[in-house]
């Protein structure tokens, strides 16, 4: 902590010459990482989806109480005993590019997005069509009635619904969007991108916000300012001096030991923005050896301390993390302590473990994204454990773009690929079965486990909360059978920000903030 401070001291001399956040009517932002990734659609790093949180708007939109609300639509109307609904666009949708916004265009991403998303394969699996009535109507035939439909549709996080025109939607899942058109209240500024530097946003005065106030993803999305510039900078201790000098206005993602820092500047705020509570985990590559052996993925159970790897990314200060945790979000209504007992920080039984189950010595690649710090944290934490293990480890350190980029890729890991990595979810992409990633063979890893899938079909179509509690419980401990990856604890991001109100908290939406 004291290297940081002092650090973050000297870097107000040495930080580069940012324009003061205030000079220009803009608001003015630092992400945790570069945006490397634009289509949210491709990957889902959170700094992609704040971003497409900027330009592209939702059929729904969750409300703080995780309620969904008419977004993009006026209304809906269900019939033939909950198996078709009919939903009617709002009147004058735009997109950026001026062309008006078609049920086509909606059908279109909704199919995209349901290829690639859990919650989505799951309403296409019952979906028997889904069709353009009109230019503003579009119907969902369901096999069965399914009353979580505007759920899905409004479903924050990773991997969101975003509408997007049709000739967007219908490039391929492995393609790259050339273009960022959306229908949301700001657009993206692609002649101004500078790679490793900056984003920048304009105002789109072609949206029309809902009449309703704001409320996090749902009700009036106003966009106060007619800019919102986002400003690289890689080093946290250079992020911190440029805001304590009032270089810019808001800094996404607090590095913990630089929050007190921070904190002794009266005009600066520092809060938790992610209330849920993020999920650090340990995937692992269920396509090649070792980790295609389930008893190798289990092996490594007992060694895990969660406090080891929560200290090394979020500090001293047990207000911001969470350990003994398990599959869902902490404190919701999914979340149980069913099993965590099998990681017990046992180096000996996990070794023994690891040999009974037959690991040959073969080297696995470990990607680590340097530039990110709590992914950086946890993957040389969690390197080192392998390696103490007895795993032959090759370290891959990497960008946060390349290393999103590549934990996609299902080459053999040495010719592209992996063989563990580590990645944070926020608090609803892991906040019952219906929206976990982590439980999905389709997500990077691809763990085919036929109980889990099985047990979230079965969660759908349970009667009442005891019964969903009692199959999260039973997919738990599946987990702890199969292991598709490894709970690392749970976290409470940070967040500063100078004269600005209107922030939500969750994933940082831009639209309704504005000068205190």
């Amino acid at each position: 902590m004291q290297r940081r401070t002092f650090l973050a001291a000297g870097a107000a001399l040495a930080a580069p010459r940012i324009a003061n956040a205030q000079a220009v009517d803009r608001l003015s932002y630092v992400p945790v990482a570069d945006l490397t990734v634009l289509d949210p659609f491709l990957a889902g790093p959170d700094v992609t989806s704040i971003h497409a949180t900027m330009i592209f708007d939702t059929l729904y939109g969750m409300d703080r109480d995780l309620v969904p609300r008419p977004q993009m639509v006026a209304g809906h109307v269900v019939e033939d005993d909950g198996k078709r609904w009919r939903l009617t666009l709002r009147e004058g949708l735009r997109f950026h590019d001026g062309e008006p916004v078609r049920a086509e265009d909606v059908v279109a991403s909704l199919h995209k997005w349901g290829r690639i998303d859990v919650l989505g394969q799951k309403l296409m699996s019952v979906t028997d069509a889904l069709t353009a009535l009109s230019d503003r109507e579009v119907e969902f035939r369901l096999k069965r009635p399914f009353g979580l439909l505007p759920t899905a549709l409004s479903k924050p996080g990773t991997f969101v619904p975003f509408i997007m025109p049709r000739r967007m939607a219908e490039i391929a899942s492995s393609g790259k969007l050339t273009e960022m058109i959306g229908s949301g209240p700001y657009r993206y500024l692609a002649d101004e991108r500078v790679v490793g530097s900056r984003v920048s946003y304009a105002r789109f005065d072609g949206y029309v916000p809902r009449q309703e106030p704001g409320n996090w993803q749902a009700g009036g999305k106003v966009a106060h300012f007619p800019r919102v510039v986002w400003t690289i900078i890689p080093d946290p201790a250079t992020a911190a001096a440029s805001l304590l000098k009032g270089e810019y206005d808001w800094w996404g993602d607090v590095t913990p030991d630089l929050a007190p820092l921070l904190r002794r500047d009266p005009k600066l705020t520092v809060q938790v923005q992610d209330l849920i509570g993020g999920e650090m985990i340990m995937r692992f590559n269920a396509l090649y050896p070792p980790f295609d052996n389930p008893a190798i993925r289990r092996a490594i159970l007992p060694a895990i301390n969660q406090s080891e790897f929560m200290t090394a990314i979020a500090g001293d200060d047990h207000a911001l993390w969470r350990d003994r945790v398990g599959v869902f979000s902490v404190g919701k209504p999914m979340s149980t302590d069913v099993g965590v007992e099998v990681m017990e920080g046992n180096l000996d039984k996990a070794r023994r473990m690891l040999a009974e189950a037959g690991y040959n010595g073969q080297r696995i690649v470990v990607m680590v994204a340097g530039d990110y710090p709590a992914l950086s944290a946890a993957g040389m934490v969690g390197a080192d454990l392998l390696k103490r293990l007895g795993f032959n480890v090759d370290v891959m350190t990497l960008d946060f773009g390349t290393y999103t980029q590549r934990r996609a890729s299902k080459a053999a890991p040495g010719q592209g690929g992996w063989n563990v990595f580590f990645n944070l979810f926020n608090g609803y992409s892991r906040y019952d079965p219906a929206a976990h990633l982590g439980l999905s063979s389709a997500w990077a890893g691809w763990p085919k486990i036929d109980e889990i899938e099985a047990l979230r079909e079965r969660w759908f179509d349970a009667e009442d909360l005891a019964g969903r509690q009692a199959i999260a419980r039973q997919i738990q401990m599946l987990v702890w059978r199969d292991v598709p990856y490894i709970p690392l604890g749970s976290t409470y991001p940070l967040t500063a920000f100078r004269g600005l109100s209107g922030i939500e908290r969750g994933q940082a939406p831009f639209f309704n903030v504005r000068r205190a």
